[in-house]
């Protein structure tokens, strides 16, 4: 039965092979190919042989080179940046091109304890045996730790202030103490942490100032212009189809870039020719939103529709991104409606779609 996602290394398992394949220079112990390698794989192009790479991250190459040196050094790495800026997505492709394995994953949650960071038990073996390494349940990390591979913490600001703290002696000492044996697990050549955090949800955590000094901090910023987010989104939305066998049309990049224009104006607070300024809603309408619009309307055309995309069919994706509050945002949206979809050449079909949802 196939998988409904398939993890990074297995969805482009060829490309990371011709990369290790024609890879030529020198690897840091326990890695899959060379920074330089790492690099290629999310920046995406062409190699000597011809393949084609496609790109993983579009942005500043810099910022990548970056991310992949830490990684080379006995820092961490933190991705930091708004929600929607490919914090996750980064990450699980850097994981993957580094160790060849994206799974050792700890997804950080209020709920989440220092045993799913350090180690957990067996109470069943605790009880009938008492305190052993055979009673311990080996988490993500410590699994990292004992194989010399990248461990992924997902929304680490999540995470409660005293869980977070449990990372100092891992990141800095490079092991897990065991004080029930008198024993520890000791970090292999290799081994590093990614871990993801923005300053915009509710219930964020900051850092203490000694977990700082143990990362390296990327910031990933929302793009730049408007084609390099159409082009993200684009890419994004044309991976979602292959993997759930939706047909594409070619006119889709019409409502891509309708989307996005949406996004980055209120986002903005002023519209793309600058002549109107704009109240912003209270969400961020990050680029990944603008995806989701995109496949939900797509998946609205393919099975209750003709397949090709249109205005109704993103329409309330749309508001649904834009009216997080139900008072504030929906005024905010009705006078971006007024003022500037009705406006537009050529936008009346989308403003009367999303007239008759708001």
């Amino acid at each position: 039965m196939e998988k409904l996602r398939q993890h990074a290394e297995e969805q482009f398992k060829e490309e990371l092979e011709e990369l290790i394949k024609q890879d030529k220079d020198e690897k840091p112990e326990n890695w899959k190919m060379s920074p330089k390698s790492v690099v290629k794989y999310l920046m995406g192009g062409k190699l000597s042989n011809g393949f084609e790479i496609m790109p993983k991250y579009i942005g500043n190459q810099r910022l990548m080179e970056i991310a992949v040196a830490t990684l080379t050094t006995d820092r961490a790495l933190l991705l930091y940046g708004l929600p929607g800026t490919a914090k996750s997505w980064v990450s699980e492709h850097l994981s993957a091109a580094v160790s060849g394995d994206s799974t050792f994953l700890i997804q950080g949650t209020a709920g989440t304890g220092e045993e799913a960071i350090r180690y957990g038990w067996n109470y069943a073996l605790l009880l009938s045996k008492g305190p052993s390494m055979d009673a311990i349940v080996e988490t993500p990390m410590m699994r990292a730790m004992k194989e010399g591979r990248i461990a992924r913490i997902e929304e680490l600001t999540r995470v409660s202030s005293d869980v977070q703290d449990t990372l100092i002696t891992i990141l800095s000492e490079k092991t897990i103490p065991i004080p029930e044996i008198d024993t520890q697990v000791n970090a292999v050549r290799g081994f590093n942490v990614i871990a993801t955090a923005n300053n915009r949800d509710k219930g964020v955590n900051e850092l203490s100032s000694a977990l700082k000094r143990r990362f390296n901090t990327v910031i990933l910023p929302v793009p730049d212009s408007m084609k390099e987010e159409v082009e993200i989104v684009q890419q994004r939305v044309a991976s979602y189809s292959k993997s759930v066998n939706l047909k594409v049309e070619t006119s889709i990049i019409d409502e891509i870039n309708r989307v996005v224009t949406i996004f980055r104006e209120l986002r903005n607070g002023v519209t793309a020719d600058g002549k109107t300024k704009l109240k912003s809603p209270s969400g961020t309408l990050s680029t990944a939103e603008a995806i989701s619009v995109m496949n939900n309307g797509l998946s609205l055309a393919y099975h209750f529709g003709d397949g090709r995309i249109s205005s109704e069919d993103i329409a309330s994706g749309i508001i649904g991104a834009i009216v997080k509050d139900p008072v504030q945002d929906k005024i905010v949206m009705q006078e971006y409606m007024e003022t500037v979809l009705k406006q537009k050449d050529g936008w009346k079909d989308i403003y009367r779609a999303c007239r008759e949802i708001i």
